[in-house]
């Protein structure tokens, strides 16, 4: 029974809709009226060829319940199939009905249950010979009811295997959805990682610069001290603003809320520089572009992301070190951030920590960009960093 029950049990694919389309009202009220009027004909043809008394009362008794059972072929085919099996010996009004519901188990159900159903039917043919004589043989009978059958079946089973076709498609087309969308939040929160490794280490490399100094200058005038104590407050400041501004990035905003603020760009450069040389860095920069408003944002948004990570490193590596800059480009040519220091004598480990994925993260921005990046020391030993992003025409 465990079996059987199994047999005739759908699988995803076979599933209809919550709901009827117009589309299967339409076709189920045609379905409904031609089986009810190819039933009443098959009555009167069993009229005609003798049948009489209550055994008519018997067939249509029988055969308008299980022609309006087709309103629910295909939720429950199987049932139906069963109970036309039950009844279609003994009522000749069923048998339309009992086609289209062969067809739907076809259609709706694993092959074998419809062909289970079709076999036990042709066992019962001799019964609905002898209930229902037409003047035919039996032998006639059981050659077209085969050939009917078989494309009956044939058709059920074909539609069915095009909807599992296409609901496989579909739930291949949703799985590769959803890798595609895991693969995007990915690569955002990586980014999302190197816009805050590259915010908040500038910023927290002058918190740290200045507090250093606070702690080795510990006979500073209270001027200084109070001029060192505000530069950290508005650098702290300013590392809360930034962290903000990129974890907001992380936040499904309202529709009606005020869109984050743009990433700074190139434009910002002189304001870097400035504050650099305010916490007293040793910095000589060359800017060669008379316009930098005028980089394409993307292309300025790395390069301001290179120079700041640069002298970060620097800050980071080479407290002391007069640190050397040049940014320069045109439209066509590509724009070129250059960055050098020298390295101390005696390099140990930085007295600011660091992950160590700076570089790493800005030769792969400058990489997804279209550009380069190479580090490392050259033949003067001095540390070297040069970046080149596109810059088109």
């Amino acid at each position: 029974m465990t079996r059987l029950r199994e047999l005739f049990a759908p699988e995803e694919a076979d599933l209809p809709p919550a709901t009827r389309s117009r589309r299967d009202w339409i076709v189920d009220t045609v379905v409904f009226v031609a089986a009810l009027a190819l039933g009443g004909v098959a009555v009167g043809n069993s009229i005609v060829n003798g049948l009489g008394g209550a055994l008519i009362v018997v067939d249509v008794v029988l055969g308008v319940p299980v022609t309006v059972g087709l309103w629910w072929r295909r939720r429950i085919p199987g049932t139906l199939a069963l109970v036309t099996l039950a009844v279609g010996p003994f009522s000749s009004s069923a048998g339309a009905a009992g086609i289209v519901i062969l067809y739907t188990l076809a259609a709706y159900r694993r092959w074998q249950a419809a062909v289970l159903v079709a076999l036990v039917g042709f066992l019962l043919l001799p019964v609905e010979h002898v209930v229902h004589p037409d003047g035919e043989s039996l032998v006639s009978l059981y050659v077209g009811g085969i050939v009917f059958s078989s494309a009956v079946l044939a058709w059920g089973m074909f539609r069915r295997s095009r909807r599992q076709t296409r609901h496989e498609q579909g739930r291949r087309v949703a799985v590769e959805e959803q890798l595609r969308v895991e693969q995007i939040r990915h690569a955002e929160r990586a980014r999302i990682a190197r816009e805050m490794h590259d915010v908040l280490a500038h910023r927290i490399s002058l918190l740290s610069l200045h507090a250093g100094a606070l702690e080795f200058r510990p006979d500073a005038s209270p001027e200084e001290v109070a001029r060192a104590a505000a530069v950290i407050r508005a650098s702290a400041h300013q590392a809360l603003e930034d962290l903000r501004e990129v974890i907001g990035m992380l936040r499904d905003e309202p529709p009606d809320e005020a869109p984050e603020p743009p990433q700074p760009t190139l434009a910002a450069l002189p304001a870097l520089l400035e504050e650099s040389r305010a916490a007293g860095m040793r910095l000589h920069a060359e800017v060669r572009i008379p316009d930098l408003a005028a980089v394409p944002e993307a292309v300025g948004r790395s390069a301001l992301r290179i120079v700041q990570e640069a002298l970060t490193n620097a800050r980071k590596h080479a407290a002391s070190a007069t640190v050397e800059l040049v940014v320069e480009g045109a439209p066509g040519q590509g724009l070129v951030v250059e960055a050098r220091n020298p390295v101390p004598v005696l390099a140990g480990a930085p007295a600011i920590p660091g992950s160590g994925t700076g570089l790493v993260g800005l030769a792969e921005r400058a990489t997804l960009a279209g550009g380069r990046l190479e580090h490392g020391l050259d033949e003067h030993g001095d540390f070297r960093l040069c970046a080149w992003l596109p810059w088109p025409a």
